[in-house]
């Protein structure tokens, strides 16, 4: 089994693979001060769930846009199944990755992550979407060449401003309002986070296709990308566990016979 883990800096996604087949996923809430034997006491419950064996990993691999619980995550995998995870980066990614990019180093792994599996599933030109504490979107151009993209805040990220900063606006659950004119404080203010992501990514993507040159296909990933790509104009498919199906391919080209 393959386990891989994409932290964010408010989730993390573990998944565990069987072969190319995502046998099991989980959310967890990200804590930046948690060391690898609080990591290891947080995974080993969550395998033991499934029946799922530790003996049976053979191999992991890893993002991090949290830098100090890179090693740390690193160190709970050692530590648990005795194996060295991969750590997803332009590097260890291979050919699976070419970038026309000032810095390919400065690229997070979340984003090589996502535009590997990108062109592996949907080919060249492809235009990613990750709806994430950030919303990041990742360009892949005709040759393939990953060209860099736009990160703006994420859906929650800029709900949670909106909340903390205005007294009388409670929390609300993050779902379709069904129609614009919200009808009660609680609708005007899904139809402004949900359908106002939507534009936004909407206007957003306009713009980067106007300065490619030519369309392509628009993939959403993230929790939220089911969400919001019902309401837009210009997301073309939905596959929210992008991210760890790139790690998956970066763990095969990096682990290759000959690497």
């Amino acid at each position: 089994m393959l386990l891989v883990i994409d932290v964010g800096n408010t989730q993390t996604a573990i998944g565990v693979y069987e072969g190319e087949v995502l046998e099991r996923m989980w959310r967890v809430a990200t804590n930046r001060d948690h060391t690898a034997d609080e990591l290891r006491v947080k995974l080993l419950p969550l395998l033991q769930s499934e029946n799922l064996a530790v003996r049976g990993i053979t191999g992991a691999a890893l993002a991090s846009v949290v830098p100090q619980l890179t090693g740390e995550w690193t160190q709970a995998v050692r530590d648990m199944a005795g194996v060295e995870a991969v750590v997803c980066s332009a590097k260890t990614a291979g050919l699976l990755f070419d970038a026309d990019y000032p810095n390919p180093r400065e690229i997070g792994s979340d984003r090589v992550a996502d535009a590997v599996a990108a062109r592996k599933l949907f080919g060249a030109p492809v235009i990613v979407v990750d709806f994430g504490t950030a919303t990041n979107i990742e360009v892949v151009d005709e040759r393939g060449r990953f060209l860099g993209g736009i990160i703006a805040p994420g859906v929650q990220t800029g709900a949670s401003a909106l909340f903390s900063h205005a007294t009388r606006l409670a929390a609300i659950d993050l779902a379709d309002p069904h129609h614009a004119i919200g009808r009660n404080t609680e609708e005007a203010l899904q139809a402004g986070i949900v359908y106002g992501e939507a534009d936004r990514a909407d206007g957003l993507i306009r713009r980067v296709v106007e300065q490619l040159g030519y369309t392509a296909p628009v993939i959403a990933t993230g929790g939220l990308a089911p969400l919001i790509a019902e309401h837009s104009r210009t997301i073309t498919a939905v596959q929210p566990d992008l991210t760890l199906i790139g790690l998956r391919l970066v763990y095969a080209e990096c682990t290759k016979t000959g690497n």
